[in-house]
């Protein structure tokens, strides 16, 4: 009766730790992530690093042009003098008839300055245009590196797929060596066939099993590439959605050119930068003109640290209001080399941009080169790997009627996983290139 009870509660027991542990298993199995293609570029734009990074560059663009604004506004300022001399010095009272006034060895003046600038030869107007320019040129930065980095996902993302059908080929072609040695080894046994022929059989089957670690490996570092490419813990599992279709490629070259040179951040880049060109000459220009500013200084002085004036005059506050003009027109021709020196840059990025021109037009063509040559590859793998099937099948029949002999059967087996590698390669090759054609177009 006793035992009957102990096993009653060691069962009871057992169930409420299963019980507990239940919810827990569920949780790890909720937390395996399932991508699709879309998804998982948009993730991993959103915790990319590099993204993060140039985000901050348009921070501090924006604060570049703050500053610059500032640079419009009156500038307030002050200065202290302290001055100490062995010998009793002679000061100038303000608004005293009776000429200079003798104090002590100590004189002490305080002065406030406000100064805004009227003129300065555009300069000011240049330099604010070139922070705005810099905003634009941060945020076309961040598009670029976001088309960048959509692509290395989808890369990442078919070295996955095509990884995972090379195991799950590795997988079937060990099964199928495995079987063709049973049967070598039973037609051995009963000495139908020489040594050397099982032999073979059993060298072929273990090749099979190394050529499937190493794709179970490639399929793991596969993994863990894409986690980092997503910004995720290295050993993180997930699965993502296979693609076994495709379709057919569709658009003209001259389309995808037009579009190209629409969308393509790096041409709006150059023709940034050659606004900002026209502000360096502009800039360089400002030195041709003089700068003009308004200063308004009000000025405390006295014999004491408080400024409160000499002794017999009390009063020493005074202001004094001034426009300055200052104009440096002669410089041995530093401002014309300047300014040479801005347009002959602006002529680069000319060039710079025809050259970017013509290299779009190329990654355009060869992605839909590439995508023509994927397309019309699939039904070609396609229909070997049914063939493969069925040659397999005839040689396999024809060993176990003993008219051939083994090597045809492995021989089949090796043209048949080959042709499945050479199905899914060209089917994600060919999602592939049209993520690269999206690529060169300038979008994603």
């Amino acid at each position: 009766m006793m035992t009957r009870t102990r096993s009653a509660y060691v069962g009871s027991l057992a169930l409420l730790i299963l019980l507990f542990l239940l919810p827990r298993v569920g949780s790890a199995q909720e937390a395996k992530k399932f991508y699709t293609l879309q998804e998982s570029v948009a993730e991993a734009i959103s915790n990319s690093w590099d993204i993060r990074q140039i985000e901050q560059r348009i921070y501090q663009a924006e604060y570049l042009k703050k500053q610059a604004r500032a640079d419009f506004l009156p500038r307030l300022g002050m200065t202290y003098t302290a001055l100490y001399s062995d010998e009793p010095e002679a000061f100038p009272v303000p608004g005293g008839a009776a000429g200079p006034f003798v104090t002590s060895k100590d004189y002490y003046e305080w002065q406030g300055t406000l100064t805004q600038p009227i003129f300065t030869g555009f300069s000011l107007l240049s330099s604010y245009e070139l922070a705005k320019l810099g905003i634009d040129q941060a945020q076309i930065q961040l598009e670029q590196a976001g088309l960048e980095l959509a692509l290395r996902v989808k890369e990442g993302y078919f070295d996955i797929l095509g990884a995972d059908k090379t195991v799950e080929v590795g997988q079937k072609d060990v099964e199928a060596r495995e079987s063709a040695y049973k049967v070598a080894s039973s037609f051995y046994k009963v000495g139908m066939i020489p040594i050397n022929e099982l032999l073979q059989a059993e060298v072929e089957l273990a090749n099979s099993k190394q050529a499937l670690v190493r794709a179970e490996i490639a399929a793991r570092t596969a993994r863990a590439a894409f986690n980092t490419i997503l910004a995720r813990p290295v050993n993180e599992p997930f699965d993502i959605q296979d693609i076994l279709t495709y379709k057919p490629s569709g658009g003209d070259y001259e389309s995808f050119v037009k579009e190209a040179l629409a969308n393509r951040p790096e041409i709006r880049a150059v023709e940034n930068r050659l606004l900002q060109a026209d502000q360096q000459i502009r800039l360089a220009k400002s030195k041709y003109y003089p700068e003009i500013a308004f200063n308004y200084d009000y000025i405390k002085d006295g014999d004491s640290f408080d400024v409160s004036g000499f002794p017999g005059d009390e009063d020493t506050g005074r202001w004094e209001a001034t426009a300055v003009a200052t104009w440096t027109f002669w410089q041995w021709g530093k401002t014309y080399y300047s300014m040479k020196e801005q347009e002959s840059a602006k002529k680069e990025l000319f060039q710079a941009k025809w050259a970017l021109d013509d290299q779009i037009r190329l990654e355009v063509k060869e992605a839909m080169l590439a995508l023509e040559r994927e397309e019309k590859n699939i039904p070609t793998t396609q229909k070997a790997v049914e063939q493969g099937e069925e040659n397999l099948r005839v040689s396999s029949e024809r060993y176990k009627a003993q008219v051939t002999t083994i090597t045809e059967v492995l021989d089949a087996q090796t043209r048949l996983s080959q042709a499945r590698l050479n199905y899914y390669r060209a089917l994600y090759d060919h999602n592939l290139a049209r993520a690269r054609l999206e690529k060169a177009i300038g979008t994603y």
